[in-house]
């Protein structure tokens, strides 16, 4: 396993990062935990969760089975940095959503219980909050890294002003800020190119994408339809496919899968981290680790760039 720094940080993390969304709605129990301990073996450090993972309000099934994992012991929570995030509904009454400083208490408070830990590594606005100031924001994450129930803050979703924002209230307050930012970014969809990578670039944030495979659609999906499995999604397949057809047909003269093409293809760009990986079975966990050895050359980033057309930065991308 290769590791990097978060961002500006001395914070060591694993150039992929383990999602667990799928831990109880779509993966048990029991196989959580086998694919957590996988990527333990592997040498994954990095796990990222949120407190509305599971799907049913106000549970945080996920961040649940997370926590009883951890409470086997050997070693398993000392091993994992781990990530969890805050804004989403967990509650019918005002206050149990978003980042006021009541929820955001209450919140964080439920999952360090959840967790079965005393601390979370990284705290994550899963979505900005437009209501609320960055001095009510930042006032609170102060209290919490003072109290030693947070380490690092970052963010989801978030635009470049966002970040530019975020991180100026912050230095104000002589607070260290934002030092990640989860972005939804992979070959088809280019977007954070424009502004969010270079605000993260000159912010110091380390980038954490979601959805490095557009949802399956990078992972060989045409390859999957030819050999009569159900791919999902066939309105996203057909409005694709000019891009797609190419796209499996130049990974198979690379003699590499789709999907691992995809991820080496973000992992070689310095501002990414770690992308996250969501396998719902230990075959696609193990199966991730080829890309760290695949090498893509500079013919090959040309192709892809022409099947994926990019995005310049901001505003060259559309002014003169």
């Amino acid at each position: 396993m290769q590791y990097v720094n978060l961002g500006r940080t001395a914070l060591k993390v694993s150039r992929l990062c383990l999602g667990t969304m799928n831990f109880g709605p779509q993966t048990t129990e029991s196989d959580s935990y086998a694919i957590m301990d996988k990527a333990l073996d592997l040498g994954i450090n990095f796990f990222d969760t949120a407190d509305v993972y599971g799907w049913k309000k106000g549970e945080g099934i996920t961040e649940q089975i997370i926590g009883r994992w951890f409470a086997q012991g050997g070693g398993r929570r000392e091993k994992v940095v781990i990530a969890t995030k805050v804004y989403n509904d967990m509650g019918d009454w005002p206050n149990t959503s978003r980042l006021s400083k009541l929820h955001m208490r209450r919140a964080l408070d439920a999952s360090l219980k959840r967790l079965k830990t005393d601390f979370v590594d990284i705290y994550q606005f899963h979505h900005i909050h437009r209501e609320a100031t960055w001095d009510e924001i930042w006032e609170f994450c102060e209290g919490a890294v003072q109290q030693g129930k947070v380490l690092y803050i970052g963010s989801s979703n978030f635009a470049g002003w966002h970040i530019a924002q975020a991180n100026e209230a912050a230095a104000r307050r002589n607070f260290l800020g934002l030092v990640s930012e989860q972005s939804i970014y992979h070959l088809l969809n280019r977007n954070i190119e424009l502004e969010v990578l270079p605000a993260c670039a000159a912010y110091g944030l380390g980038v954490i994408p979601w959805s490095p495979l557009a949802g399956g659609l990078l992972g060989g999906v045409l390859q999957k339809i030819t050999e009569g499995r159900r791919a999902g999604r066939e309105a996203d397949v057909e409005k694709n496919r000019s891009k797609l057809e190419p796209w499996e047909a130049l990974c198979k003269v690379l003699g590499e899968k789709p999907a691992d093409v995809a991820l080496a293809w973000m992992i070689q760009n310095p501002i990414i981290t770690a992308p996250i990986i969501g396998p719902r079975t230990l075959d696609q966990l193990t199966g991730s680790m080829r890309v760290l050895d695949i090498k893509l050359s500079d013919e090959t980033n040309q192709k892809l760039n022409e099947i994926f057309p990019g995005r310049k930065t901001a505003p060259e991308d559309y002014a003169w």
